[in-house]
């Protein structure tokens, strides 16, 4: 029977963010994608990290499960392994994630900067913010294909289920997780973009801390490197299972 693996989406994102990756594992894994809290057909659910763990647990296909997230769905699924423990979440594959805001003042301002873009963005219409966070240089040299994707993916949300969940999951109301990394024992993966400079230097500092962690830098691609390049991002899943499994 193939293992099961849980998959993340990001903000703004939706299940179908995932699909191109869950397509490239080629039934290698049970793999199930859900539309997080505030997001998608799940709009309407309250989000916050320990509801999502919830959420995670109660959808998860069989008892034990790899959980892999993306930005958002990265940080939600460290929580989310580090609530639930390794009974459950056996591997954790994080792409273009990071454990939160360690400073203080750091948090407090992005928790402002969050707040008051959760309430214009209630102001707007799907379309208008869809361009807007597009146009963040964090997805800058996005090919056209993989903008586009991701622009049609944000009109599957509405304003006021992201504005709850920016202010429900955003990185200003996160609970800082770098100093439990060391509690993680199972095999951690890091997935980054070769040109995102800043997530990159997030992971290098993670891996530094995980005891039991691995670095792929995807060559070439930017921020959201499972849109950029699924097919790696697919393999790094596999390569988390193989060589845990090797190695058990």
């Amino acid at each position: 029977m193939e293992p099961a693996l849980v998959l993340l989406h990001g903000f703004t994102q939706t299940r179908q963010s995932w699909r191109r990756t869950a397509q490239a594992l080629q039934g290698r894994y049970r793999a199930l994608v859900p539309d997080l809290p505030g997001h998608g057909q799940a709009a309407h659910r309250t989000p916050s990290f320990d509801a999502c763990a919830a959420y995670v647990r109660a959808l998860s296909p069989a008892r034990t499960f790899t959980l892999a997230g993306y930005s958002m769905g990265g940080r939600i699924a460290l929580h989310t392994a580090l609530t639930l423990g390794p009974e459950i979440v056996t591997r954790l594959v994080l792409v273009g994630a990071s454990p939160g805001l360690a400073d203080p003042a750091a948090r407090a301002e992005r928790r402002a900067a969050d707040d008051a873009l959760a309430d214009r963005l209630e102001t707007l219409d799907i379309e208008t913010f869809a361009r807007e966070w597009g146009s963040q240089s964090l997805f800058a040299g996005q090919p056209e294909r993989v903008a586009a994707a991701a622009y049609a993916d944000r009109l599957r949300n509405t304003p006021q289920g992201l504005a709850s969940a920016l202010r429900g999951l955003g990185t200003g109301v996160m609970e800082p997780l770098w100093e439990r990394l060391g509690e993680l024992a199972i095999p951690v993966t890091l997935v980054v973009g070769e040109r995102d400079a800043k997530f990159r230097a997030t992971a290098e500092a993670m891996l530094a801390r995980l005891p039991n962690a691995r670095l792929v830098v995807v060559e070439g691609a930017g921020h959201a490197v499972q849109l950029e390049m699924p097919a790696a991002v697919a393999d790094a899943i596999y390569q988390s299972l193989s060589s845990s499994s090797a190695s058990a």
